[in-house]
């Protein structure tokens, strides 16, 4: 598949405000589980985010080129070098609805799969979060079974899991019609 217009890079120093400031959509907080809070409050945490990244966790900044600005990030989290969790998150809510999402995840497994050289690529979504579901899917992401139980915006729902490989990411042994 070809890369998305969108562009992943390094977080940034100067991404912790952006990121901070999404704290305080309560549409974005609720549907992502994070907690309304103030961007002051979250200034420090995306401060230390960019400077210790976490073991196993590698977090790109989602950029649209065309407005030069933050909208998003993607996770690629794991210890397994050919295996990750693909993760995404695009912010504030307002960006919701354009595509950006699909986009993002599209970009995420092809910087997995051509720069990181993995094997296999994994996701969960809640299957209330019928957004996040469908963009799995739309990727040719299989659905590999039932996780936990979670919630999402007060509704009891459950992790759907889902996988993909890099063969079939890439189609190698597709046989021509």
């Amino acid at each position: 598949m070809n890369p998305t217009w969108l562009r992943l890079r390094p977080l940034r120093r100067e991404d912790a405000p952006v990121l901070s400031e999404w704290g305080g959509d309560s549409s974005f907080c609720e549907h992502t589980g994070w907690t309304v809070t103030s961007p002051a409050a979250l200034y420090t945490f995306w401060l230390q985010q960019v400077q210790d990244r976490p073991d196993g966790l590698m977090r790109l900044a989602v950029e649209d080129p065309t407005i030069d600005e933050l909208v998003g990030y993607v996770d690629l989290h794991g210890s397994d070098p050919g295996e990750k969790e693909l993760g995404f998150v695009i912010g504030p809510s307002r960006r919701w609805g354009q595509g950006l999402g699909r986009r993002a995840a599209e970009a995420g497994l092809t910087y997995g799969f051509e720069e990181l050289g993995l094997e296999h690529i994994w996701a969960e979504a809640l299957a209330a979060n019928t957004a996040s579901v469908r963009i799995l899917r739309s990727l040719g992401m299989e659905e590999t079974g039932r996780g936990t139980p979670g919630m999402f915006l007060g509704e009891d729902s459950y992790y759907l899991q889902f996988s993909i490989s890099r063969r079939a990411w890439t189609h190698e042994g597709d046989v021509p019609s």
